[in-house]
């Protein structure tokens, strides 16, 4: 007899349609001012950055761009967000499942907000010093290797798999998932801040750079734990997979 189909989980297709709403916004308004249009603006003006950086604020509400990073998360880091809300999921009884995978997604949104900031101020500064934006987006994915082959960055990977224990009942349960959200947030971030710059200095191509990295990023996070040396990290088991997939595909 036929096994019938497995239903995914209702959580799962939640995320997974908040994710595609995130893609559809910024793909709708991809032509409009936007946070990596922001970045853009630092080429602009020969004066100090901090000139531009007012007069791009000027035209650019604070309000618009935290909503536009916003939605650059919920698009890009949804999908690395996946295994640690499972494990939250797991260790949580039935009654307290939304309320506690809702505490680690505001810890892990928080982080990453935060670190919005940083990260397009970084940007700013490098469309400022390098206006070409092909020589800034060189620059940035030089920067982005040389984190990619460095011990530092298995560090943050590394934490990134980390799986605590958490409380199962009131406060101390609130409590952990919210840190954990936190902890996640903050290894995620010190994963892919480098990439991250990318579709921040790509001009015209940020949507076709936000995909490109995305991918990337949940492709190397399919990689276990692995001691800290200088080397490649890149979709490796990742690649091996869809080479299986298609050879067992072929072969049937």
């Amino acid at each position: 007899m036929a096994r019938a189909p497995r239903r995914p989980e209702a959580w799962l297709v939640t995320f997974a349609a908040a994710g595609a709403a995130a893609w559809t916004a910024l793909a709708l308004e991809s032509s409009e001012v936007t946070l990596p249009a922001l970045c853009a603006s630092g080429a602009a003006w020969a004066a100090a950055p901090s000139d531009g950086l007012r007069l791009a604020l000027a035209i650019n509400s604070p309000a618009a761009l935290a909503a536009d990073w916003a939605l650059m998360i919920v698009a890009m880091m949804a999908p690395l967000a996946i295994a640690p809300l499972r494990h939250v999921r797991g260790r949580s009884f039935a009654r307290r499942r939304p309320r506690a995978m809702l505490m680690f997604c505001a810890g892990y949104a928080a982080v990453w907000m935060s670190a919005g900031v940083a990260l397009a101020a970084l940007a700013f500064v490098a469309r400022w010093a390098v206006p070409a934006t092909l020589a800034c987006v060189g620059l940035v994915a030089a920067v982005a290797l040389a984190w990619q082959v460095s011990p530092a960055k298995q560090w943050f990977l590394n934490r990134c798999h980390r799986r605590p224990p958490l409380a199962a009942f009131g406060v101390a349960a609130d409590g952990d998932a919210l840190r954990f959200g936190l902890a996640h947030g903050a290894a995620c971030v010190g994963a892919c801040w480098a990439l991250m710059l990318l579709p921040l200095v790509a001009g015209p191509a940020h949507l076709a750079a936000m995909i490109a990295v995305t991918l990337f990023v949940f492709a190397e996070r399919l990689d276990r734990a692995a001691p800290l040396t200088w080397r490649w990290r890149g979709p490796g088991k990742a690649l091996r997979i869809v080479a299986a997939q298609a050879q067992m595909r072929l072969a049937s």
